[in-house]
């Protein structure tokens, strides 16, 4: 049974980052990632959408925005699904049938 691809692509979790977390609270990329206790340059690949949330940072935002861990992992999962879903007709896997 084929999955369908839901309507709207889901945002890279550093665009609710940016946007739910750093900008209502007019954090700078430096101060988030200091308070994080992470690298700058850590922080800015997941803000820009070129890494992923780890389940270690999805505990540090958790800690630190008063968030869940499971909500980071669970955006996180929504939006790789979504990147793979629109790839499947290029994905080479055998049908076995029970």
């Amino acid at each position: 049974m084929a999955t369908p691809l839901r309507i709207h692509s889901p945002p890279h979790p550093g665009e609710i980052l940016r946007e739910l977390c750093l900008e209502p609270l007019g954090l700078t990329v430096t101060e988030a990632a200091e308070g994080l206790g992470v690298s700058r340059k850590t922080l800015s690949a997941i803000l820009n959408g070129r890494a992923s949330i780890s389940p270690e940072m999805a505990v540090r935002l958790s800690m630190a925005f008063g968030t869940s861990a499971d909500s980071w992992l669970n955006h996180q999962l929504q939006y790789d699904l979504w990147q793979v879903e629109k790839q499947r007709k290029h994905l080479r896997v055998a049908k076995f049938a029970a």
